[in-house]
This record gives C-alpha cells, sequence and structure tokens, in this order.
C-alpha cells in the first residue's frame, strides 16, 4: 500500500498513533454494526463531527476529518468544519498526501 492508495482506516491509524507517541490525547468515537448490519456511531446533536479531537496540554486542541485520497467531505462535515473554524478551533481535513503536515504540526515544540 502506498500514501495515495491508503485507505481511510490506516491513515486514521498512522494519524492516532503519531499524535500518542507525541504526547496528545485522542478522542474518536467508535463506529458499531447494528443488527441489520448498517454501520452507525451513536451521537446526539448534529452529525458529521469531525473524526479526531487531539488535545496537547502546551499545543492545545485540533480538531481533524480524516479522508482518503478520494474520499469526499459530507455537508454535514463542511458545516462542523466551517462552524469549529468561524468559532476560532484549529480544523483540519487530512490526506495521507498531507502526511508531512500533519507530522510537522503533531511533532512541533511548541517553545520555538
Amino acid at each position: 500500500m502506498t500514501w495515495a492508495t491508503m485507505t481511510e482506516k490506516a491513515w486514521q491509524t498512522y494519524v492516532v498513533d503519531l499524535a500518542k507517541w507525541n504526547g496528545w490525547h485522542v478522542y474518536h468515537p467508535l463506529p458499531v454494526r447494528n443488527e441489520k448490519g448498517v454501520w452507525r456511531t451513536a451521537t446526539q446533536g448534529d452529525t458529521g463531527f469531525p473524526d479526531l479531537v487531539l488535545a496537547h496540554p502546551t499545543r492545545g486542541v485540533i480538531f481533524a476529518e480524516l479522508k482518503s485520497a478520494t474520499g469526499r467531505l459530507s455537508d454535514n462535515q463542511i458545516q462542523w468544519i466551517g462552524t469549529l473554524k468561524a468559532a476560532g478551533a484549529e480544523v483540519y481535513v487530512w490526506r495521507p498526501s498531507d502526511r508531512p503536515q500533519v507530522t510537522e504540526i503533531l511533532t512541533k515544540d511548541p517553545t520555538k
């Protein structure tokens, strides 16, 4: 598998591992398959919330929506991202091709 063909699940594993290795707390709600075989994530409120919330004691809080190279944002995801940005949050849509930027953001020393 190359970065260009990486699945969203594999990409998420990479980002979560990188974040944890660098002292970030990670939140990601896990979807489950219901009795009809349909994937669902238990939520209350508006759907489309970003995949990850990353929090670091000195680097702040990041909201990250993860997509494969060809993944598309839903209208609800676009609305959440816009609302969070308008509220001043640090929000990203990260794809495997963004690996250098993601690595820089999650590993940077906030004192420099």
